[in-house]
C-alpha cells in the first residue's frame, strides 16, 4: 500500500495524545480551547502544511482540506483523500486510481484528525511557553513534550487564540531535524454533513482499482 507522508504526518500531528497535568496555566487554555470544538457537531477547515528542514535547507508547502465531525472524517491533501466512518478507512490515491481499505480502530488509532482537540490529554506534558502577537491578534503559545522518548516527536508547538480560544496553528518538531507546521485557515463550524461525506463512494471513481487490506 503507499502512502503519503505529508497525509500522514498531518493526520498523525492531528491525533497526537498529550499531556498528564504540569502547567495549570496552560492546563486551563487547553481545556477551554478543547470545549469550544468537542461542541461543534462538525467543523471544515483549509490549512497548509509546511516542511522545514533548516540544516538540509528544505522547505515545502502543501495545501489540503479537512471536514470532521465526531470520529468521522474527510481529508484530503497532495491528490488525496482519507475518509473514515468510524469503523472503515478509505485512502484513494487520485496517481493511481486506487483505494486502500482498512478497519478503523478508534482505541488504537493514532492518526486520527477527529482527535485534535483531546491532543493534550494523555501522553504528553504540556507547558505554557508565552504570548505573542501576530498579525494584530494575541496568541497563547503551548509547548507538549512526549512522555515516551522514544517518540520521533519531541515537541509540538500549539497557537492558540486568546479571543475564541481557536487554534491558529501547531508545530511538530522531529528528531530528525523536519519541521512541520500547520495553519489552519478558513474555519467553518457545523457544515452540512450527510452519511456520503465520510464515506467511499466507488460509483464516483471511474475504474478505481480497490485494495481491501481488511
Amino acid at each position: 500500500m503507499k502512502k503519503s507522508l505529508s497525509l500522514l504526518l498531518f493526520a498523525a500531528t492531528l491525533a497526537l495524545p498529550a499531556a498528564a497535568q504540569q502547567d495549570p496555566k496552560a492546563g486551563k487554555i487547553l481545556d477551554q480551547m478543547s470545549a469550544k470544538y468537542q461542541a461543534l457537531k462538525a467543523f471544515q477547515a483549509t490549512f497548509t502544511q509546511t516542511l522545514e528542514n533548516p540544516s538540509a535547507k528544505v522547505k515545502q508547502n502543501i495545501n489540503g482540506d479537512i471536514v470532521v465531525s465526531g470520529q468521522k472524517f474527510r481529508l484530503k491533501i497532495s491528490g488525496q483523500e482519507v475518509i473514515n466512518d468510524g469503523k472503515t478507512t478509505w485512502t484513494y490515491l487520485k496517481n493511481e486510481n486506487e483505494v486502500n481499505i482498512s478497519d478503523s480502530d478508534p482505541d488504537a488509532q493514532e492518526m486520527s484528525p477527529s482527535q485534535i482537540y483531546t491532543m493534550y490529554k494523555k501522553g504528553y506534558k504540556y507547558t505554557y511557553v508565552q504570548q505573542v502577537t501576530e498579525g494584530g491578534e494575541p496568541l497563547d503559545v503551548i509547548e507538549l513534550a512526549p512522555e515516551n522518548r522514544q517518540n520521533d516527536v519531541f515537541k509540538v508547538r500549539l497557537k492558540v487564540r486568546k479571543k475564541d480560544s481557536s487554534v491558529k496553528s501547531w508545530q511538530m518538531f522531529k528528531k530528525n531535524g523536519n519541521q512541520y507546521t500547520f495553519l489552519i485557515k478558513n474555519f467553518k463550524p457545523n457544515p452540512a454533513t450527510d452519511a456520503g461525506t465520510f464515506a467511499f463512494d466507488k460509483a464516483k471513481y471511474k475504474g478505481v482499482k480497490v485494495v481491501d487490506l481488511r
